[in-house]
């Protein structure tokens, strides 16, 4: 029985974020980071003020589930910090530390050098296309029922 395209599509994606995985260790283990860690990393770093811990995870590659112990983790190592929110006593606003800036900033523009060397030559059009691809993908995976179930 042959590979039907559909099937061939899900296997590249899957090699293809298998590679992403295994480079973006290259890059971020020297510095200590797991590909997570540098994800929190990142989104805080590209925000102003810090977000709160429920947006954070919205915006996370990561299960929120894992988000607590990942914010954990990064706290002991000093790189974020959690504190209550002014306006809603409920919630925690996560920020970058000085320490956790200062690695933000020596990894982040390598992070989006790679990124840049990812995607060159593709045109934006190209680029939103591959998003809408990987949304449709992404939804349907999240409808996923076994035949017969």
């Amino acid at each position: 029985m042959q590979e039907t395209p559909g099937a061939r599509l899900i296997r590249e994606v899957l090699a293809t974020a298998d590679v992403f995985l295994r480079e973006s260790h290259r890059l971020l283990r020297p510095h200590g980071l797991s590909a997570a860690q540098f994800n929190v990393l990142n989104v805080l770093g590209r925000s102003d003020g810090g977000i709160s811990q429920r947006e954070l995870s919205d915006r996370l590659v990561v299960d929120r589930s894992n988000v607590t112990g990942l914010l954990d983790r990064l706290e002991k190592a000093g790189w974020v910090r959690r504190s209550d929110d002014p306006v809603d006593r409920r919630i925690y606003r996560v920020t970058l530390t000085p320490a956790g800036r200062r690695l933000w900033r020596q990894v982040g523009p390598r992070y989006d050098a790679v990124v840049a060397q990812v995607v060159g030559g593709l045109e934006e059009k190209a680029v939103a296309q591959a998003l809408g691809l990987l949304t449709h993908l992404q939804t349907g995976a999240r409808k996923w029922r076994l035949p017969g179930s």
